[in-house]
């Protein structure tokens, strides 16, 4: 199942509706960095809110995901990071380094229009 990607003005917001395979997870990175090159986008916002479990692969494929992006000239933010995952990605070791993030939808694209400004 693909990942839908929304265009929100200069923002793409990839929502992630289920849990993801590691199939699903490089596919939504390359739809991402194909939409971001062709619609020139300056930020992307995706949504984690419905994953309860993030493994070091989406750890890895999303920070990856952030870097690729950020060469192309768009901000990345994860949102919706839920305390357990947080946790959990704590203890097991998991970082998003060089990735933002924020709380929500709304703070995410309120965080890619003041990094513009």
């Amino acid at each position: 199942m693909r990942v839908p990607i929304l265009k929100q003005g200069e923002y793409l917001i990839a929502s992630i509706q289920s849990a993801l395979t590691d199939q699903e997870l490089s596919q939504l990175k390359d739809d991402l960095l194909d939409h971001a090159g062709r619609t020139r986008a300056r930020g992307v916002v995706v949504d984690v809110t419905v994953l309860d479990v993030m493994d070091s692969f989406a750890a890895r494929t999303l920070r990856s995901l952030a870097h690729m992006l950020d060469l192309l000239g768009a901000a990345t933010v994860v949102v919706g990071i839920q305390p357990e995952v947080a946790f959990a990605m704590v203890q097991l070791g998991l970082t998003l380094e060089g990735v933002s993030t924020a709380l929500d939808l709304e703070e995410g694209l309120a965080f890619l229009q003041a990094k513009a400004a």
